[in-house]
């Protein structure tokens, strides 16, 4: 006896991003945006942390712009990471900053 296939429904996806605290406009700058193209181009396509390939890299600073601003677009305080990376060490940091307790790294 044949096996009934329903039709599949579609699901709504609510969910939405978050914009990027940026009040001083320092991500949008030419200067930022070139920074970030080298500090990608450095990686030559890997992240530095699992040394993935074929990943879309973002150019994360080392040492936060909040901690230091006088580093924002020094080469040695970037790194290019992948997504799952990036968001595991921006997690990192924020809990640092606000005292909650760090998962394991």
């Amino acid at each position: 006896m044949p096996v009934k296939m329903l039709p599949r429904r579609g699901v709504l996806d609510l969910r939405t991003v978050r914009q990027v605290d940026d009040r001083n406009g320092h991500y949008r700058t030419p200067e930022h945006k070139r920074w970030s193209a080298a500090v990608i181009f450095r990686a030559n396509g890997k992240c530095d942390k699992c040394l993935r390939t074929g990943a879309i890299l973002f150019a994360d600073h080392i040492v936060e712009l909040r901690d230091d601003p006088s580093m924002a677009l020094d080469m040695s305080n970037g790194q290019a990471l992948c997504g799952s990376c990036h968001t595991t060490k921006t997690n990192y940091e924020r809990n640092k900053r606000l005292a909650l307790p760090l998962p394991r790294r």
